[in-house]
């Protein structure tokens, strides 16, 4: 499965990112991968290859680059310290709207591939990255077919950059999968997002998967939940072959 390391110009600097690309000749449906707080690391590369070896070229952006270069953050270890003196840093650097902004950049690199096919693309995120993503299919309604937040936090708050503000610009078939108990998406919380998406009109499907906690879908984070991931994976890829292989 071919691995690139590539560099993408933003409005606020240069992006490095990685490009996972199935094997065969292509052309591929693309997909933006939004990652969560523990930044880029073994983790996050293996859950795109899982991505791309399914049928899609992903590109996974370091969203930490305004930051500058960092040693792999180890979320077991970031667990057992002070997390937000160890994350507080790098997650300043980023948020809802420049993420967004940044998708700019993103898909006017992806316009120069050629193995890429013709059509909207996919975004998917886990975690901080959830939002990024439905609030990067929201302000390119016109690129995006898809879009799928896995254990997503802070989704429908009072913030201006809120992504539920933001379902009225939605042109995307949206995926909310939230544990059962998460402190960060309480169920207060969900009712507000997704009466935000109904009133919309958005063709969206929100599941909460029983037992899993926050972060089950990330194999090095102590709360993965292998079971509940086969599940979230098996929901990430229906909704891709729906929605970007017509």
């Amino acid at each position: 499965m071919p691995t690139e390391q590539v560099i993408i110009p933003t409005a606020d600097g240069m992006c490095p990112a990685y490009v996972m690309s199935p094997d065969g000749v292509g052309p591929w449906p693309a997909a933006i991968f939004y990652g969560d707080a523990g930044g880029i690391r073994p983790a996050m590369l293996d859950m795109a290859t899982k991505l791309a070896d399914a049928g899609h070229v992903v590109l996974l952006p370091d969203l930490y680059y305004r930051f500058g270069p960092y040693e792999p953050l180890v979320p077991k270890e970031v667990f057992k310290g002070d997390v937000k003196a160890i994350l507080g840093p790098l997650m300043a650097t980023t948020g809802i709207d420049k993420a967004s902004s940044d998708t700019g950049g993103f898909l006017a690199w992806l316009d120069t591939r050629k193995d890429i096919a013709h059509g909207k693309l996919g975004a998917v995120g886990f975690c901080m990255g959830g939002g990024m993503a439905i609030a990067a299919a929201a302000t390119f309604p016109e690129r995006f077919a898809a879009v799928a937040s896995f254990h997503g936090g802070n989704l429908a708050t009072d913030a201006p950059t809120s992504p539920h503000l933001l379902a009225g610009s939605l042109d995307a078939q949206v995926y909310i999968a939230s544990a059962d108990n998460d402190d960060s998406y309480p169920p207060a919380m969900a009712a507000r997002l997704e009466e935000s998406l109904i009133h919309a009109g958005v063709h969206y499907r929100a599941e909460t998967y029983p037992g899993a906690l926050h972060g089950w879908m990330v194999p090095d984070f102590p709360v993965y939940d292998p079971n509940a991931a086969e599940r979230g994976w098996h929901a990430l890829l229906d909704l891709f072959k729906q929605t970007l292989r017509a």
